[in-house]
This record gives structure tokens, C-alpha cells and sequence, in this order.
């Protein structure tokens, strides 16, 4: 990588450290990366996906064979019966939503064995807001389940917990903004099979957000029930301009169909406007846009690991979402690393993020990423709320080039605010 001489010695020594350290992450990086393009290819291919599959359609979408098509496309990838894949959810947030809602019923209860999930699925779930119509209002209770300090899953705890009103047990793969593991396939594997094996009416639910196509195997090839995630994340390789998906069983994503449109109507309806072809592109490009994040998350990893920070995960371990955590200690530093990284972004270069509220979170937020799509992670972008102890948390990445040039930009940011030496 080019080296300005007029940059500090420590920057160029922690360049070079993390560019080692890459090297070495290199083979097995790109043996998964060749798994799943061929995994991607094929399911193109399975499907006669064909020119006539990229035009969308209006008004109410009916007869929408692409919108079709590309549903079974994803289910192939994702490994489950059926996928639910639309323009009209406007997050991951809004997806996950409408497949708790879709499945869940008043009396029902739900059990999150990850610990707490996520910010924006508190006021889903009725943690926080009172009165906006949460699963709470409705009646589903809800428990959870601390993961232990090894970042592992409670299993005999989860037994315990289990009674005649759980139907489902939720599990959020990435670490969120929380500092811990995140979940492997294997991991999910382990409690797929113990809840199968002693409670096979309880629905698995996988919150898959960043985790798409990191590692050989998705949570459908490994018998969970239902999943779900965003497409301006992993799935839509940096092109798609909006829109999430639902996969899983088929009668689950027909149910969480209901909620997404209406009951009777479901899946059957929807235009695809020009969303068509981006999303088709963009799902194809994704194994691709995944691999050159991770090689950007193992950069940074090693190079803020370099300057003396803690990082989650560390450079050597294996990846399991395209989360990169750096814990900074401060405000100051939480602030001026964002603004830093948002030097090295094609838009908005010249814009300083600072922090504002944001809807669905307790705290205030900061969030860097010029990007084309309003948002999009799969871009690069780095954020995390304002509270103790100060971790930003970065996700995705176009290339790992562009990574590793907002790394360097927001360490130099640091030192010229004389909060690194």
C-alpha cells in the first residue's frame, strides 16, 4: 500500500504489522470466498435466471416472475425451503420484525439466547416505547438468556427456561454493538440440534444480519427455522438500493409474508419497481463484496491491535459476520476516529459526523460512511453509540483497499487531535 513519508513512524509500522497479518489470513479467506461464489453462480444457474427475470414490475406486482425467481435464488443460498426477498422492507429492523410478528401469537412466548439483542429489536420487542404496538403489547412475553464468559450459549439454562408457551428461541449471530464473540455455524449448529432434539415444536429464529455468506454454511443448511437480514448488508453486494429478506421454512415466510403486505395477500404481491436487476446484481456480486470486507476487518483488527487498542475479534480468529469492533475509552476518540474514516469515503468526504439520536436507539449515535446507498454497511461505514467504554464498530467494505485507507485516515485523525502517540 502507498506510504506518505510524511506520516508518523508508528502509522507505517502498524501498516506493516497488519499487512503481514493479512497475509497470512489470505488462504483460508479465499477458500471460503471460492465456496460460496461457486454456491452463488450454481443457484443463479439452477434457476434459468434469464434477462426477461431483471424488469420489474408496478402497482400491484402481480404475474412478477422475477420477484419470484429470485426468492427461490436466495432460499438456494441461504439452504431453506422458501426466501421472501423485497424492496418494501426498509431494514433489517423491519424484516426481523415482520417474522416475529408473523409468527408469534398473544400468550405465546419468546426467549432470546444471546442475551439482550440488538437496540432497534428492544422497541420491537417492548424493552423500550410503550404503546407503539411492540410483542409485548400483544402479549407474546419475552426472557433472555445471558450468552456465558466465554461467549458460548447457556444450553442448560435455556432447558430450564423452556416451558408449554415457548414457541420460539431467538438468537442474534453478530455481535451488535455489544463487545462479544460473535456466533459461529458451529455454535448455532450445537443449539439447532439440542432444541430439535428436546423441543422440536419450538421455531429456531437466526437474527443473520452481517453474516451472510462469511463462512461456508448458512443457518438453513444447519435446520434452523426461519432467518432474517438486510440487503443493503452482505446479501446485496454493495448495489442494492434498499430492501431485506426472510428465509426459512415455507409455511414461516408465508406467515411473515402476511404481516409484510396482508393476510390473504402475502407474498403473492409486491412491485419491484427498478429494484429488479439491483437486486439480482447485487446478490451475485456479494460473495465478492463479503470476501474484500473481511480482508478490510482483518487489516484493521491487526492494525489497531498495532496502536495499542483492543480489538473484537482479534486478526487471527475466525469470522463469522463482517463486524469489527475497536474500543477507543473515549468520546473524543470515538469521534474523532469517525471523522477520520470519513475523510477516506468517494461521498461526503468533506462532512464531519457527529453525534444525534437516531430512531429505534436509547443513545446517541455516530455514524461515518460516505456511501452511494443511504446507510448501506456493505459500503463501509463505522459507528456505535456514545457510552461507555467508547467501541466503534465497522462493517462491510467495496474493497479491502478502501478499508484500510479510512483505517490510516482515522488514526492520523487521532494523532493530529494529539489523542494518539
Amino acid at each position: 500500500m502507498f506510504l506518505n513519508p510524511n506520516w508518523p513512524e508508528f502509522i507505517h509500522k502498524a501498516v506493516a504489522e497488519a499487512e503481514e497479518v493479512l497475509r497470512q489470513q489470505l488462504p483460508s479467506l479465499q477458500e471460503v470466498s471460492a465456496q460460496n461464489h461457486e454456491k452463488v453462480l450454481r443457484a443463479f444457474q439452477e434457476e434459468r435466471v434469464s434477462a426477461y427475470h431483471l424488469q420489474g414490475t408496478t402497482g400491484y406486482g402481480l404475474g412478477d416472475s422475477g420477484r419470484d425467481v429470485l426468492d427461490r435464488v436466495a432460499a438456494r443460498i441461504l439452504g431453506t425451503e422458501a426466501a421472501l426477498v423485497r424492496g418494501q422492507f426498509v431494514s433489517g429492523t423491519h424484516a426481523i420484525a415482520a417474522a416475529l410478528f408473523g409468527v408469534l401469537r398473544p400468550g405465546d412466548q419468546m426467549i432470546s439466547v444471546s442475551g439482550t439483542p440488538y437496540d432497534t429489536l428492544e422497541e420491537v420487542i417492548g424493552l423500550r416505547g410503550k404503546g407503539q404496538g411492540s410483542l409485548l403489547d400483544f402479549g407474546v412475553s419475552y426472557q433472555e438468556i445471558p450468552l456465558d464468559s466465554q461467549g458460548n450459549m447457556q444450553l442448560k439454562l435455556l432447558k430450564e427456561a423452556l416451558t408449554a408457551k415457548t414457541k420460539m428461541v431467538i438468537v442474534q449471530r453478530s455481535r451488535g454493538y455489544a463487545w462479544r464473540n460473535s456466533l459461529t455455524i458451529a455454535q448455532l449448529k450445537e443449539l439447532v440440534d439440542f432444541v430439535k432434539s428436546h423441543f422440536p415444536n419450538v421455531v429456531i429464529f437466526v437474527d443473520n444480519c452481517y453474516g451472510e455468506l462469511v463462512e461456508p454454511m448458512e443457518p438453513g443448511d444447519i435446520g434452523a427455522d426461519l432467518m432474517a437480514g438486510s440487503l443493503i448488508k452482505n446479501l446485496g453486494g454493495s448495489i442494492a438500493p434498499t430492501g431485506g429478506y426472510i428465509a426459512g421454512r415455507s409455511d414461516l415466510v408465508s406467515l411473515a409474508a402476511q404481516r409484510l403486505t396482508a393476510p390473504g395477500v402475502g407474498g403473492h404481491m409486491g412491485a419491484t419497481l427498478e429494484w429488479e436487476r439491483l437486486f439480482y446484481q447485487g446478490l451475485f456480486f456479494s460473495p465478492l463484496t463479503v470476501s474484500e470486507a473481511l480482508k478490510g476487518a482483518v487489516f484493521s483488527a491487526a492494525f489497531w491491535r498495532a496502536l495499542g487498542f483492543e480489538v473484537n475479534p482479534e486478526p487471527e480468529s475466525p469470522r463469522t459476520d463482517l463486524i469489527q469492533a475497536v474500543k477507543l475509552g473515549s468520546r473524543e476518540k470515538m469521534i474523532a476516529f469517525c471523522q477520520g474514516l470519513q475523510k477516506g469515503s468517494p461521498i461526503d468526504a468533506h462532512i464531519k459526523p457527529v453525534p444525534s439520536g437516531m430512531p429505534g436507539y436509547e443513545d446517541e449515535i455516530i455514524m461515518a460512511g460516505g456511501t452511494f446507498v443511504q446507510g448501506s454497511t456493505s459500503e463501509f461505514s463505522a459507528d456505535g453509540p456514545l457510552r461507555e467504554p467508547y467501541i466503534v464498530y465497522q462493517q462491510g467494505g467495496i474493497s479491502q483497499r478502501y478499508i484500510q485507507t479510512g483505517n490510516i485516515l482515522a488514526a492520523l485523525n487521532l494523532w493530529q487531535q494529539g489523542l494518539l502517540a
